[in-house]
């Protein structure tokens, strides 16, 4: 009887287990998409920064000190911590099991905001050739009909989310690149360094910028769905860095160089015009229809990292398990329909409001991450990392310095308004964290009572490094993260850990 039911175990696992893995280039698409998925609504850039030149020159100075440190910071923690999770392994590891929760909350949360502008974007492009989408009545239906037959293909599995995200960044990029080719002989040098800092709105063009190279840590919580991780995560994120870098400047210096426009024309969805000034009324309607499917894109990426976090943090003890249940495909379909509920509920709210409310908690997350990066650096500098940033840790404290200094800046820039709500979104997180504590003190759900602390022998180099890990911070609390001392007692009395090999940890 045991012994059918270990075999019953077995087979649920392998069946829920999600074949096939991320490979590279998939990998590459999503977090291309994740931070990116093209030059639309980078626009926005030129007309707050009073012209081309503090536009262009933003996406080649923020990304020195803002996208490469932060992507360098995920391949370090993302392959040392190459589970389902991501950042909230890292912060919990570092800081406890309280501050893992707050920064899965805010990210969870600040994720949700960002996706929940994609279907209303789509919409947005899709009204210039068919007015009826500026009808209420049309458009409800057609903003729930994107958000549940995205939200369909989410549920079918990672790996065609992964290839789906291929074809649309290639169909997405290919009218930039053409129209690039066709601006070449209307370039003038001289109409890149123009700038009015009277007109300059530092407010729209910081947070523009910071919007638009963000969000490199989010593919980290899909670490444990990646073929390898230890080698695709730095290779996949080196690649995006370069696409997402290559995919804002190009269109960028094709459009300031060879149109003479004024700076407040150029505002979202200006690239169709754009399009149109230069290629013609062909290159017009390929451009909007490239913008249509990004934003298809944009959703899928940001919808996968948001469940499988929420997948992660199950699995971690700090949501019900009923959030790591998988489907037939290996997708998490209860996370999959929280993170989808929550887009229907904030997509009323508008572009600029989101934007900053996303950009405000995304902030709060990233000064814990590099908090947490730094503190692991000292506190376990043995902590086993297949790639690990070429600093020692006086350098990684510089290295994480300058980004950090722009994350407050964006947090000072933000309203009042942004300060409420964002206040509101962290007293719910920090009340709902005793309360899931309270709930699984009195067994109203059912949670995982620990993470794995041995890993079978013959298994991938993703698993046998989280198996040495989770013998290293074990004693931050990562084994059972909302488990009372009762119970940490009782499963340290049955550990395979000797007291003496436990010591020797510290």
């Amino acid at each position: 009887m045991g012994e059918e039911g270990l075999v019953s175990d077995v087979k649920d696992t392998a069946a829920a287990k999600p074949n096939p893995k991320l490979t590279l280039l998939p990998l590459i698409a999503l977090i291309f998409y994740e931070v990116s998925g093209g030059p639309f609504g980078v626009e926005d850039s030129v007309r707050a920064g009073g012209g081309p030149l503090l536009a262009l020159l933003g996406f080649l100075v923020f990304p020195l000190f803002w996208s490469i440190p932060e992507a360098l910071v995920t391949a370090e923690l993302a392959t040392s911590f190459p589970e389902n999770g991501g950042y909230v392994l890292w912060i919990q590891a570092a800081f406890g099991p309280f501050w893992g929760f707050q920064e899965g909350f805010w990210k969870w949360f600040s994720g949700v905001m960002d996706n929940a502008l994609y279907p209303v974007l789509f919409l947005d492009y899709l009204k210039h050739s068919f007015p009826i989408f500026n009808l209420m009545v049309a458009r409800i239906p057609a903003l729930l009909g994107i958000t549940f037959s995205l939200t369909y293909l989410n549920y079918r599995g990672l790996h065609i989310v992964g290839f789906s995200a291929v074809s649309l960044a290639v169909f997405s990029l290919c009218p930039f690149v053409v129209m690039a080719i066709l601006s070449i002989p209307r370039i003038r040098v001289k109409q890149w360094l123009v700038v009015d800092f009277k007109k300059v709105e530092w407010r729209g063009y910081f947070n523009s910028m910071f919007w638009n190279l963000n969000y490199w840590d989010k593919a980290s919580t899909l670490a444990g769905e990646v073929e390898n991780p230890s080698k695709t995560f730095p290779k996949a994120l080196l690649g995006a860095v370069v696409v997402v870098v290559c995919s804002y400047l190009i269109p960028l210096l094709a459009g300031t160089g060879a149109l003479n426009s004024p700076s407040s024309e150029w505002t979202d969805g200006y690239f169709a015009e754009v399009g149109m000034l230069i290629g013609g009324v062909w290159l017009k309607w390929w451009i909007q229809a490239a913008s249509a499917m990004s934003n298809l894109g944009l959703f899928e990426a940001e919808m996968s990292s948001d469940a499988f976090q929420l997948l992660g943090m199950s699995e971690m003890g700090m949501l019900p398990t009923i959030f790591a249940s998988r489907s037939k495909y290996g997708t998490p379909t209860i996370s999959i329909l929280c993170s989808a509920t929550g887009v229907i509920f904030l997509s009323w709210m508008s572009f600029q409001e989101i934007l900053e409310f996303l950009n405000f908690l995304y902030a709060i997350g990233m000064l814990l991450e590099f908090a947490a990066f730094i503190k692991l650096r000292i506190k376990k500098p043995d902590l086993h990392r297949p790639y690990r940033v070429p600093l020692q840790t006086f350098g990684a404290t510089m290295l994480c310095l300058p980004p950090a200094l722009l994350l407050i800046l964006v947090m000072c820039l933000a309203s009042l308004r942004t300060f409420f709500v964002s206040g509101v979104v962290i007293i719910v997180g920090l009340l709902l964290y005793p309360l899931l504590v309270h709930a699984k003190d009195h067994r109203w759900a059912q949670f995982e009572a620990e993470l794995p602390t041995e890993a079978p022998k013959n298994c991938s180099d993703g698993h046998s490094v989280v198996s040495h890990l989770h013998q290293e911070v074990q004693d931050e609390s990562s084994v059972s993260l909302l488990s009372d001392l009762r119970s940490v007692n009782a499963e340290q009395e049955s550990s395979t850990i000797r007291p003496e090999e436990a010591f020797k940890l510290e």
